[in-house]
């Protein structure tokens, strides 16, 4: 029973205090605490694009610092508009179904809070970056994990067949896909893709996806988005930002693109979190977008030496390395060397070797999920991986 206002304790509201502080900042302040290479969040050490940051700058001296429309700069909103027609082939109005967001995860947690009752179901993949759980609970809605698997045969992680079928319901209103995925580097394949889809459209579902790392993907893969299949276009809310394909993280410029009907929603619950978004960083996104892939190519080259480099020095202390397909991250099996859980094994490492890694426990609902399982960020400069990899060579279990 709920009791009284004025007799529960003073504090965090119930539905937000499973969740306590963010897994990123208790380990980046112990990177900062022990002086450990901090591989556990995932934020690039380069100040990000010259271009970029002389956009912003110059936005800045010409006196562009007041409220911006709520809806985002029109700069950006139609270079938005071009880069998903250029790229993916989905034109969209930048008037009506283009909305600037404060990042990917305001965007998310609009989309949530403005699209769901309280009681509606969403689905979502499992492991799933933290925040999601957090917004859905947030607006009162329930979180259905769908679990992903690793098929060792293939050396890679998967969507098991009928999986997502199996955790639709009456109540389900929203399906929240992350691809490519953090933390595990998945990027969605053309089966697994269909699968998604088909049951969207087989159920009338909105569906929700999270494509930060877009550009972000290696060994010759494509990131296909799930708007551009048959029948998904009208039900998704496709979501990114330029914090991942411009190293620029702390600058949380993201973006939805919806169908007017949808965007609404969204906007509905934007305007009344952050409101607006700074204009002089919009601006700077929008000469970005405009020369997308003269900024994105290199930056993933780097990534793919980067984690070629992790990848083998984490192997060659008998941790189970698997593949990273996309995004900023390798997860690692602890079994075959250690019986300690992710998180005893991560609040230890900076003091083994002067490296800090993320429990990926704090990806699932489940406290055993990923028991055994840590991610790694790869998205640092070169001297900075070669450091790790040889500190993390004096580490014996």
């Amino acid at each position: 029973m709920t009791l009284p206002a004025r007799d529960r304790p003073r504090g965090v509201a119930s539905r937000l205090a499973p969740f306590g502080t963010t897994i990123f900042a208790e380990m980046s302040a112990l990177a900062v605490a022990t002086g450990s290479v901090n591989l556990g969040q995932g934020f690039p050490e380069d100040p990000g694009p010259a271009l970029l940051r002389s956009a912003a700058s110059a936005a800045i001296e010409e006196g562009d610092n007041q409220y911006p429309p709520g809806i985002g700069v029109a700069a950006l909103l139609e270079a938005v508009a071009a880069h998903q027609l250029a790229e993916h082939g989905l034109a969209y109005d930048p008037a009506r179904e283009i909305l600037v967001t404060a990042g990917a995860t305001e965007a998310i947690a609009s989309a949530v809070l403005g699209l769901c009752e309280p009681g509606d179901e969403v689905v979502m993949l499992e492991p799933s970056y933290d925040s999601y759980a957090a917004v859905v609970a947030m607006a009162g809605a329930v979180r259905v994990p769908v679990r992903l698997a690793y098929d060792e045969a293939a050396g890679r992680w998967v969507l098991p067949p009928g999986a997502l079928e199996a955790a639709v319901t009456e109540r389900t209103r929203l399906v929240l896909v992350n691809s490519p995925h953090n933390p595990t580097g998945k990027v969605l394949d053309g089966d697994e893709r269909a699968e998604v889809a088909g049951v969207c459209c087989r159920h009338d579902l909105v569906c929700v996806t999270d494509e930060v790392y877009e550009h972000l993907v290696f060994d010759g893969r494509r990131h296909v988005p799930l708007a551009t299949l048959p029948g998904m276009r009208d039900r998704t809310v496709t979501i990114s930002s330029a914090g991942k394909s411009f190293s620029v993280t702390g600058w949380k410029v993201g973006w939805a693109c919806a169908p007017a009907d949808l965007l609404a929603g969204v906007r509905s619950a934007k305007q009344f979190l952050t409101y607006v978004t700074p204009a002089p960083l919009q601006r700077a996104v929008a000469v970005g977008l405009a020369v997308t892939h003269d900024l994105v190519d290199p930056l993933r080259d780097e990534l793919r030496a980067n984690r070629d480099l992790l990848a083998k020095g984490l192997a060659g202390v008998g941790l189970a390395v698997r593949d990273a397909e996309g995004t900023y991250f390798l997860t690692v099996d602890l079994s075959p060397v250690t019986g300690e859980d992710g998180a005893t094994f991560c609040r230890a490492l900076p003091a083994r070797c002067g490296v800090v890694a993320v429990p990926c426990s704090v990806f699932y609902g489940d406290p055993d999920g990923g028991r055994s399982l840590v991610r790694f960020a790869f998205c640092k400069r070169r001297a900075t991986i070669e450091e790790a990899v040889d500190r993390l060579g004096r580490w014996r279990p």
